[in-house]
């Protein structure tokens, strides 16, 4: 974001994390369709370099081009950087069945077509099964089926919740669905397993984990 300099450290912090926050809302409601799964911003001394993460990134590029240069002119002109201070690029997000953020557009677009809850869930988790993840689980509340309110759970595979842990292994995200009853609160968490690659999870394995050699000869 185009700072002024002599801000102080503190609001130059706050400053940061609206620009993150407003980017990020932004690129959610108009990239939903493309299979948004978040926003890297990377601030470099020549310019601000902003990684749109989606499923379909030829969708986020557009034809020749055109769409990534659009939204480029629109956060250039909304946060005032310079003509050439801010560059946008598509990065494409190798494994969807890990990104919680793209689960959760998922099970939000098959809700708003009308597919039962139940059958919605069920099917996000065994997707998300499939992609090796260690476990999930996905919370729906409101007005689920008739006037009364409620929250329902799914979940499988193994879940932490507390600790360290969650920081680094746990993908999480929350979504509202507007429905003609009313507003549904959706929430996936998606644990990720350890992956010395560092393609499916994180390069360093749980503290808990313990590891049983071999004895030497």
């Amino acid at each position: 974001m185009a700072i002024s300099a002599n801000l102080s450290r503190k609001r130059k912090f706050v400053a940061d994390g609206v620009f993150y926050c407003e980017l990020s809302e932004f690129l959610r409601r108009e990239l939903a369709e493309d299979g948004f799964s978040g926003v890297e911003v990377r601030v470099t001394p020549q310019r601000t370099e902003v990684i749109i993460k989606a499923t379909r990134s030829k969708d986020v590029l557009g034809e020749g081009g055109r769409r990534i240069r659009e939204l480029t002119s629109v956060v250039q002109k909304r946060f005032g950087f310079p003509e050439g201070g801010v560059e946008l690029y598509a990065e494409r997000v190798s494994n969807r069945g890990l990104s919680a953020i793209a689960q959760a557009e998922s099970l939000r677009y098959k809700l708003v077509g009308g597919l039962p809850v139940r059958r919605a869930c069920y099917g996000v988790i065994k997707f998300v099964m499939e992609s090796e993840a260690k476990g999930v689980e996905l919370i729906v509340a409101g007005k689920v089926r008739g006037q009364r309110a409620k929250a329902m759970k799914f979940a499988d595979g193994y879940m932490k919740s507390s600790g360290d842990v969650p920081r680094s292994f746990v993908s999480t995200c929350t979504r509202h669905v507007y429905m003609r009853q009313g507003v549904l609160g959706l929430k996936v968490k998606i644990m990720l397993d350890w992956d010395p690659t560092g393609n499916k999870g994180p390069t360093k394995p749980q503290p808990d984990v313990v590891t049983i050699y071999n004895p030497k000869e």
